[in-house]
This record gives C-alpha cells, structure tokens and sequence, in this order.
C-alpha cells in the first residue's frame, strides 16, 4: 500500500458517522421519545423539561463543539436516578428507538470489503447514548466484530465538527495521519466541513432529511458523493489508482 500523502490517495482508515450513515436516515417525532420516557414518572411536565434541556445540549455541540450525555440531560430535567420507575422508562425509551435503528444491509459487505483490502473501520458519533448500547446495536446486526475502532461524543469532551473528536476517532483504529483517512457522514457542517477541517477526506451519503434547527449553513465540497454505501469501495479503490478526487 502506498504511503500517506502521495499521489496514489491510498486509504488506510474509513471512519464512519452512525445515525443517518450506517443506519438509515428516520424521521422521528423527538417530543414522543420523551413523553414515552415520563410517563413512568407521573410528571406530567418532565417530558418538555427533557425536551427543552436536549435541544440546549445540541444547541452546545453545534455552536461550541462540546459533547453531552444522557444523564446529564435527565439530571438538568430534574429526573432523579432512584426513581422507582427509572428503570422501566429507559426500557421505553430504548424500545422507542428500536426500529430506528437498524444497520443498513450494505454495511456488513462494505466493512468485508474493506478489511479485505487492509483498510480500518472506525465509528465517530455525535450522541448522548452510552457506547454500551451503541455496541449493543452493532452486536444485534452482526457488524461490532468488522469495527476497529469507535468514538462517541458522550464519552468525550468534543464533537464534531471539533478537530479533537476526529482525533479520537483516528487514535481510535490505530491512525496519526489524518491524509491517510476518510470520513463518511450525512451531515455536510459536522462530517464534511469538520472532516476536511481536521486533514481528513469527506464522503457524503446525501439522503437524510436533516431539521432545519439542526443545519448549519456551510460551503463545503466532499472529496465524494455515493448514493449507496457499498459503492465506497469502488471510491477508495479509484483513489488508490491514483483518479483525482471530488464529487462524483
């Protein structure tokens, strides 16, 4: 394989975003999740508190790149750990979220395909939820074992677009030189301008629906464009015959 930074473009790392990437884009209503959740409270209030303290947590990550946690948002909403019914609300919560989140059927032939060719695979995603139950997830689709290496944003300081939370993601599959990775996100601000910005190429996957209250306004040009996941191989093997980069 060639080195890093000459003008094959040989890859040695995809890092992938997860919701909207690796699991197809869900348009979800947020404000159920939540009433799902407090209805094991009796408060009839709580779910527009949590509602209110997440949309201030993504507020945070998109205009400072700071990351945030599940249960720093609960705690800000007043939810109280031992809560007699805490335990079936995050069982409510997780089964609200089930169906939306199935890996899709292109990653398990994408992953093969890549580590047949040498190339790491790595997760970086901006969440609240805990690695535990994004493992979980992986684990259920029969991918977490074709994964060397993830970051989530809830157990780091940063998110993307922050340069350290791509850092993290390459420190994560073993990699220093961000010339010898690419980054596959849905979102052009988060994945393509923070990818590019931390030295990274950018791969966008351009089909997820993407609220208003979440875009942030940036001109950005991916090194390339797939309508299918699987069609990632055929981009990584063109840049390692040397094709010149951009959308495609």
């Amino acid at each position: 394989m060639a080195e890093a930074g000459d003008a094959s473009g040989a890859v040695r790392a995809v890092i992938f975003d997860w919701g909207g990437t690796l699991t197809p884009w869900h348009t979800v209503d947020i404000a159920s999740q939540w009433r799902s959740f407090a209805e094991h409270f009796g408060d009839a209030g709580l779910a527009d508190r949590i509602l209110a303290a997440e949309k201030r947590a993504w507020l945070r990550q998109r205009d400072e790149g700071g990351s945030a946690r599940m249960a720093e948002i609960l705690a800000e909403a007043g939810v109280k750990s031992d809560h007699p019914g805490h335990s079936a609300a995050h069982t409510a919560y997780e089964e609200f979220w089930e169906p939306h989140t199935f890996t899709d059927p292109d990653v398990p032939p994408l992953f093969g395909g890549l580590k047949d060719r040498g190339i790491k695979v790595g997760v970086l995603s901006n969440t609240i939820w805990t690695r535990e139950y994004h493992d979980g997830v992986f684990a259920r689709d029969g991918v977490l074992d074709l994964i060397d290496g993830s970051v989530y944003s809830s157990e780091i300081e940063h998110a993307k677009p922050h340069p350290e939370a791509f850092a993290a993601a390459m420190a994560a599959v073993g990699e220093s030189d961000p010339g010898a990775c690419v980054y596959v996100g849905d979102r052009p601000y988060e994945d393509v301008h923070g990818a590019q910005r931390a030295g990274l190429r950018a791969i966008l996957v351009p089909h997820s629906d993407i609220p208003a209250d979440q875009q942030v306004p940036v001109d950005v040009e991916p090194d390339a464009v797939v309508q299918r996941l699987v069609e990632i191989l055929d981009v990584v093997d063109a840049w390692a015959a040397g094709a010149p980069q951009g959308p495609r």
